[in-house]
């Protein structure tokens, strides 16, 4: 290495550093003043009810827009292509549009009225079941550890790929980083340092984007070049040809493999999946009036525009770069981006941006990343240690042992998500995050809609359409979705066959598409057969406030 090689990578590494020790103090300052501000219970749980449109819009979109979707999500795209920018449109139509004017509204008034502090209570205290809000808690805190662990998962590997760092000591730092300002301050302090967070995500996301058109040459340059690359599918992916891909620019053949997955699992389980998400619906409960939330729809909406949309974006455009840049030619390593990453689709959004930018530049889009992979872990330690702390057992204790309990959940939930973390198999982020996404809405989703629109809804139908949803949604990962049934090995150990049936299309489709509808179904009907809940709570449940 030559004297200016050194030089430089000593400036770099100074500079490097530099901002981690900015954005560390940053973080531990704002963690601190939440900490200060955090006084009872609802505080730690609710930030108090009075945070501004712009820091919960920002919360919320941090906490919805991970590394997952950034790298796990980014990588999908560079593999099969754009047609990945319609969960864009799903994310923003039902993850920000419906899910604040539709959802947020009448659960902010709902949620005063029952003095609901977390999505379980809520919907407990609606149905009144202590023993529903106990189980949905229950369910939450057994599976949010697989998605916090696929959030660990992407983030790591970024750094891994990005800043030549070892895996699983990244893990860890992660881990405990995020631990100290969700245990010491509880919604706030996780707030606060969302909005920060939201702020760098915008500003990387948007800078990369404009970078990576001009490393192609222009964006019209750059879309053609993509456009132009379709033959390059059954000639490089023969396998993948059969599956459905067209080329990188246009949708799946309709029906194939790949157009059941990008349709079924990403833009239905998550897109609509997002209405039920534990630690995004919580966020409704922390402003005071439905005044903040209307503000807070178009910072949102930009923020998924800005952050998702350009990850999915980058993904596509990046195989331009490994197969049309004169290095790749030059060097005999023209390739598509899959191919880049070794069939690791986590890896190509990384490798992207360690090859594509200058090394400054590069430190600026790790903090980009760890931001995404702190502010969504945050919100999901802050959930998991409140299901066990205050749903589950804060009944048996006072409100100052419930706190306590909150933070040993929070610790509890952190070690389950490193095991989980460090045992997953490679290329699991996007799938782990569809998962939950769609676990969560067969379960939750009708319960929550009845909850706010429904004054017929009862007890009794609320319990079904739950068990349903949950139980359809575990068969459907077991015996009927091929990627799960296979990978877990119940389905063959059983039957000595990866998936019950394996007629065309249903090995691949998402166990969400049945598992909703059938949930949905069985709420309604066992309300009708049920009788009538009682009057008086409900017309108190839907007093405008």
């Amino acid at each position: 290495m030559t004297i200016s090689a050194v030089i430089s990578s000593s400036m770099n590494s100074v500079v490097m550093g530099a901002l981690l020790l900015l954005y560390a103090a940053m973080i531990c300052y704002l963690g601190f003043r939440g900490f200060r501000k955090t006084r009872n219970s609802s505080d730690y749980l609710l930030a108090g009810r009075s945070v501004n449109p712009f820091a919960m819009a920002m919360s919320y979109g941090a906490a919805f827009i991970s590394t997952s979707a950034l790298v796990g999500f980014g990588g999908i795209a560079g593999e099969y292509g754009m047609g990945l920018m319609w969960l864009v449109f799903m994310n923003i139509a039902f993850g920000i549009i419906v899910a604040f004017i539709w959802f947020g509204r009448r659960t902010r008034q709902i949620g005063l009225v029952l003095d609901a502090k977390t999505f379980p209570e809520f919907i407990g205290r609606r149905f009144q079941s202590e023993r529903m809000k106990i189980f949905i808690a229950a369910v939450i805190f057994c599976f949010l550890p697989l998605y916090s662990s696929v959030v660990l998962i992407s983030g790591a590997r970024f750094l891994q790929e990005v800043m030549a760092l070892p895996y699983l000591p990244v893990l860890f730092i992660f881990a405990a980083v995020v631990a100290v300002y969700v245990i010491f301050g509880g919604l706030k302090g996780v707030m606060y340092v969302d909005a920060l967070i939201g702020s760098i995500m915008v500003g990387g996301m948007l800078t990369l984007l404009v970078l990576c058109y001009i490393r192609l040459g222009g964006v019209t340059e750059a879309h053609q070049a993509l456009t132009d690359m379709a033959y390059l599918v059954p000639e490089r992916l023969p396998d993948e040809y059969a599956l459905g891909h067209r080329g990188w620019t246009v949708m799946p053949e309709f029906n194939s493999v790949w157009w059941w997955t990008l349709v079924s699992s990403l833009m239905l389980g998550v897109g609509i999946g997002a209405l039920a998400q534990p630690q995004l619906a919580v966020r409704f409960m922390t402003v005071k009036s439905d005044r903040e939330l209307n503000r807070a729809v178009m910072v949102g909406s930009f923020f998924i525009l800005c952050t998702a949309g350009a990850a999915y974006m980058i993904g596509a455009l990046s195989n331009v770069f490994f197969f049309h840049t004169d290095k790749g030619i030059a060097e005999g390593k023209a390739q598509l981006a899959i191919e880049a990453a070794g069939g690791n689709p986590d890896l190509i959004i990384p490798i992207f941006i360690r090859e594509a930018l200058p090394q400054a530049v590069l430190y600026i889009f790790a903090l980009t990343m760890l931001s995404a992979a702190m502010s969504t872990l945050s919100s999901l330690f802050h959930v998991s240690g409140s299901s066990i702390g205050h749903d589950i057992c804060g009944k048996l204790h006072g409100e100052r042992d419930s706190a306590a309990l909150t933070r040993i959940g929070v610790c509890i939930g952190i070690v389950l998500s490193l095991i989980f973390a460090v045992i997953l198999p490679p290329g699991i982020v996007a799938r782990g995050t569809a998962i939950f996404f769609g676990v969560c809405a067969a379960a939750f989703l009708p319960a929550y809609a009845a909850a706010l629109y429904w004054k017929r809804a009862t007890r009794a139908g609320v319990w079904t359409a739950i068990a349903v949803g949950t139980g359809v949604s575990a068969f459907g990962l077991l015996f009927l979705h091929r990627k799960e049934s296979a990978m877990l090995g119940v389905c063959e150990m059983l039957t000595g066959r990866t998936e019950l049936i394996s007629a065309h299309p249903w090995p691949f489709v998402d166990p969400f598409v049945y598992a909703l509808p059938l949930s949905l179904l069985s709420l309604i009907v066992v309300s009708l057969l049920t009788s009538p809940p009682d009057a008086e709570h409900v017309k108190k449940c839907f007093e405008t406030r």
